[in-house]
């Protein structure tokens, strides 16, 4: 984000803060599809990303007294969709989930996908290693999935992970190295 960005989410939240209901409608078109995005990459469905979003942004509305201080807002916000999509699955744990089709892979990943491969071979074995990547980040506990997320695929500082997930920055490494070697187990055919 910009310094330009910061300073006027920083004025967006201090107007939010003071009743300006015209500032959050503003603060959630600047967050929703960051909020989206993280959502369903963490969930791979769709009306559980909406329902993430919806959720989040009604819980900022009821608790944005409990922000500390304007910079601090995006890790709020964060923090707040983390904690539902963590929730939710917690309470998924232990239903069969199926795997994606391929048209509701995550943006990111359709690309990889879409990328002109010459040997259907090759084409096939790639779309074999995303699939065996999606279910194997679906087995991880929430919380090591939701760290791996924001840091490896958001690009998060494990300081601002740290800041949502509300846990030391150790905690993170530590969650980070736990997940990258269960996801290495799980996919040492394909790392050959």
């Amino acid at each position: 984000m910009t310094n330009e960005n910061v300073d006027e989410i920083t004025r967006l939240v201090n107007l939010f803060q003071q009743g300006d209901n015209q500032a959050f409608t503003r603060l959630v078109r600047l967050f929703r599809r960051r909020i989206y995005a993280l959502a369903y990459k963490m969930l791979l469905n769709h009306a559980e990303a909406d329902e993430v979003v919806q959720e989040t942004f009604v819980r900022l509305y009821k608790n944005i007294s409990q922000l500390q201080s304007p910079k601090y807002f995006s890790s709020f916000v964060y923090r707040i969709a983390s904690n539902y999509g963590i929730d939710l699955l917690r309470k998924r744990k232990g239903l069969m989930v199926g795997m994606p089709d391929e048209k509701d892979l995550p943006g990111s990943l359709q690309l990889t996908l879409s990328r002109q491969v010459s040997d259907p071979v090759k084409n096939l074995e790639n779309k074999e290693l995303l699939r065996a990547i999606l279910k194997a980040a679906e087995e991880l506990p929430p919380r090591q999935r939701m760290t791996l997320l924001l840091h490896d695929v958001e690009g998060l500082s494990k300081d601002e992970v740290a800041r949502i997930m509300e846990c030391p920055e150790a905690t993170v490494r530590s969650n980070l190295h736990i997940a990258r070697g269960k996801l290495k187990r799980r996919l040492k055919e394909f790392l050959k």
